[in-house]
């Protein structure tokens, strides 16, 4: 069991993280849950689109509100991500969303 000097230790480095480090990790973590939920994980199975609708929606969002703060350098890589994400939703989709409506498009415009 942790005690209250560990828990403040582990604040205290949590503190000396810079924040486009905290930003473009849990970018990432969104990016591969997505990823798995869009069937494009290691081993090929089939995910939940409506669990991959929001994660990726979520990142667009965050990638949309950081990307004047972290800069181009971190945003555009992001981006890139985003949109590969975005398309194969689209192509794992049955049913596809109309021009805009798809994931995350609320906040990058459409994708094609």
């Amino acid at each position: 069991m942790a005690d209250f000097k560990d828990v403040a230790n582990e604040l205290r480095d949590l503190a000396d993280v810079p924040a486009v480090e905290v930003i473009t990790t849990t970018a990432v973590h969104l990016m591969s849950a997505a990823a798995v939920q869009c069937g494009l994980g290691e081993d090929g199975a089939k995910g939940d689109l409506d669990e991959a609708r929001k994660l990726i929606t979520a990142l667009a969002g965050l990638i949309s509100a950081s990307a004047g703060e972290i800069g181009d350098h971190h945003a555009r890589p992001l981006r890139d991500g985003l949109r590969s994400l975005q398309l194969a939703f689209r192509e794992a989709s049955a049913i596809p969303d109309a021009p805009g409506a798809g994931p995350g498009e609320k906040f990058t415009g459409p994708v094609n």
